[in-house]
């Protein structure tokens, strides 16, 4: 196996999970993306991160991008002498934005790059399948890869699925996303170990009603995003979120907790449209408003420098 000469560059989309029915199975690319580069070298590690995580995460081996850069060496067979990565980060960390699933999306891709035929070696859904393993699912994964709306799974061999949905050119998000971060482990660990019949059928019917309604039929968004299996769990962890979340339905805006929160996904017309004007100037103070487009686009060179 022989590494490539110079460096690698990627950008990886935001992504958002669940998107309220949809829990662990649907998720949406985001028009905000994190930039790396890297480049084998021929000895050490050296790790820069600016933006978000700058002076916070680790910058050696346990740097959840090189984790997965290692995994996807080890993986093809061998490990480089050495590596310089530099990240630029702009996907808030533990929001429910997708950043670990963008950093593990760019550390196989990048990975990947820097081996002379690594797509030969790799292909995308091996690729899919190595950094939903590292996640531990692939809601996240799949639209950072992939782009735009995925419904993605894993099967009963423990092989994981992902499959490419529409959506219509109307819809577009704004988020919310406050200043105080909670992990995923720690929503997670909320959910109950089992939950009714009757609200496992009522979501099985609103993912599937999401489905149609994001590829064609938007006035749907509302019914289509009810939600019983995970958020109202979640409350304790995040009460102004589920809160504003309450606010926003009552008025008629599809609004969720956008994967393990705690920011709050609202469906809009798309950046600049009244309504997404309306729904930013709802944003609770202190925290940040963003209007954001769905990206068709996943993991992508990056022609300029992070």
């Amino acid at each position: 196996m022989t590494f490539v000469e110079g460096p690698a560059r990627v950008r990886v989309p935001a992504t958002s999970a669940n998107l309220g029915p949809g829990f662990d199975t649907l998720g949406l690319a985001l028009d905000l993306h994190d930039r790396l580069e890297a480049e084998v070298t021929s000895g050490g590690l050296a790790v820069e991160v600016r933006g978000y995580g700058a002076g916070q995460v680790p910058l050696d081996d346990r740097h959840l991008v090189v984790r997965a850069m290692r995994a996807t060496f080890e993986r093809l067979g061998k490990q480089p002498p050495g590596l310089r990565l530099s990240c630029t980060n702009v996907i808030p960390h533990a929001r429910g934005l997708g950043s670990s699933s963008a950093a593990i999306v760019a550390g196989v891709w990048l990975a990947r790059e820097l081996v002379a035929g690594g797509r030969l070696l790799l292909d995308d859904a091996a690729l899919l399948d190595l950094a939903a393993r590292l996640e531990g699912h692939p809601d996240n994964v799949a639209p950072a890869l992939l782009g735009g709306f995925v419904i993605s799974g894993q099967d009963a061999d423990g092989s994981f699925w992902a499959v490419p949905g529409s959506v219509d050119p109307r819809v577009g998000v704004v988020v919310f996303v406050p200043t105080t971060p909670v992990e995923t482990e720690a929503a997670r660990g909320l959910l109950p170990a089992v939950v009714p019949h009757g609200d496992a059928a009522a979501n099985a019917g609103r993912a599937a009603l999401l489905v149609a309604a994001l590829s064609g039929h938007p006035e749907e968004l509302l019914r289509a995003t009810e939600d019983r299996l995970h958020q109202e769990y979640r409350r304790p962890a995040m009460p102004e979120s589920l809160a504003l979340v309450e606010d926003l339905r009552a008025d008629g805006v599809p609004a969720v907790v956008s994967g393990a929160g705690p920011t709050v996904l609202a469906f809009a017309d798309g950046p600049g449209s009244a309504t997404t004007e309306a729904l930013l100037a709802r944003c609770p103070e202190g925290w940040s408003g963003r209007a954001l487009a769905v990206t068709g686009i996943g993991a992508a060179p990056d022609d300029r420098r992070p």
